[in-house]
């Protein structure tokens, strides 16, 4: 018969064999690669074989490949300290983090926000005084990466004209930064390009498209959206719009005319957003209490297919061109504030024709202003990707 001395050395051996037993680091890389990137960042400090695997570039591709998670990237304006602050949050609301805080801004809005595979750029305006700066962020792990000027000699020679895009060229498999700027005195066009694997910008002799000239477009903040390799921005010509295209691969530009009915209007420029792979353009039927998407499906041939929805009578909070997709059925508007520490963001459904409201709360540590005012807001897929 056992004794009892000897039931409890054995059950202290059966839970140290079993202790000593370690789970095969695929079935570990399996199970992390589904996690939230939260998750995934605080199991690095679990051991050196988890660091290693979680920072290996063939981890990051297969979570891109596993996770479907989208949050949201929300920018605020402080006009009392002027400082831009940049919040993230779920897509349901909730609470918002704080990322990090851009000082001393002279203008009132961020004037570009285009999220890519996991990373967002963007980019603050110029004043007489201030040079605009243009940042690379992923917020799933609260990197920043600050973009160098392109030529510091040119900061007394540049014009209130600079365009940035955000593009990921697949036949490198890297993030690019397209720049358009004039110069002035003599007056002059430059495009470069910034690299985020070298970290450097690099002149390039791209011409414009054959009938177009530079002096003949308008260069500022232009919205852009990058598919398959390829930066597709709004340009006004006249009373006329098309969408210049610039491959990221061949560094060619091309034309594509918008399609009709999708013209200028009295509310500004149209909205490009990417949706279900392709590029879309919006327009507001105010009158009719629709918008109206356009979707060039075929990208070869230049066919566009149309679609219209029917939403609820716009109320004013909700006259706004769609901010960005949430997820192919949901159009996100334009932010607001309802309180000293609630913002709300109308969310309109493609399929029931019906608007809601999230609700997101700062909380204690976010530095709250009366005069911090919401200037946008974005959906970004949560990602591992390094800058």
């Amino acid at each position: 018969m056992e004794t009892l001395e000897q039931s409890t050395t054995t059950t202290d051996d059966r839970l140290a064999k079993k202790a000593k037993i370690s789970v095969p680091i695929e079935i570990v890389e399996d199970i992390l690669s589904r996690l939230p990137v939260e998750s995934i960042l605080r199991f690095r400090s679990v051991s050196k074989p988890w660091l290693s695997r979680i920072s290996d570039p063939s981890f990051t591709k297969l979570h891109s490949t596993r996770s479907t998670r989208t949050a949201l990237f929300i920018s605020a304006y402080d006009l009392s300290t002027r400082q831009h602050h940049i919040l993230s949050a779920a897509t349901h609301g909730g609470p918002v983090t704080h990322l990090f805080t851009v000082d001393d801004v002279s203008g009132y809005h961020i004037t570009a926000a285009q999220h890519l595979n996991g990373l967002v750029l963007i980019t603050t305006p110029k004043s007489p005084s201030i040079y605009p700066y243009a940042y690379v962020v992923n917020p799933s792990t609260r990197k920043v990466l600050s973009l160098p000027h392109p030529d510091p000699s040119y900061l007394d020679d540049l014009d209130d004209i600079t365009s940035y895009s955000f593009g990921f060229d697949e036949s490198t498999n890297e993030h690019k930064v397209f720049m358009i700027r004039k110069l002035r005195e003599p007056t002059r066009f430059e495009i470069m390009i910034f690299s985020l694997s070298t970290r450097s910008w690099r002149k390039i002799d791209a011409e414009p498209p054959i009938g177009f000239s530079w002096d003949d477009m308008y260069f500022g903040h232009n919205p852009s959206v990058c598919v398959n390799s390829v930066i597709h921005l709004v340009f006004p010509d006249g009373l006329w719009s098309h969408i210049l295209a610039f491959d990221l691969t061949t560094e060619v530009f091309s034309v594509i005319n918008f399609p009709q009915g999708a013209l200028l209007d009295d509310y500004g420029l149209p909205s490009i957003i990417k949706t279900k792979g392709c590029i879309g353009i919006f327009r507001r039927m105010v009158e009719n209490n629709e918008i109206h998407v356009w979707i060039l499906q075929d990208y070869e041939n230049r066919v566009w297919v149309k679609e219209i929805f029917h939403t609820e009578p716009l109320t004013r909070k909700y006259m706004c061109y769609p901010e960005d997709f949430v997820n192919t059925d949901e159009i996100m508007g334009f932010p607001s504030k309802l309180s000293e520490n609630v913002m709300s963001v109308p969310v309109y459904n493609r399929k029931s024709g019906c608007f809601k409201s999230l609700q997101f709360t700062l909380g204690h540590r976010f530095p709250v202003s009366r005069k911090l005012r919401f200037t946008m807001v974005r959906s970004y897929d949560e990602s591992m990707v390094p800058l």
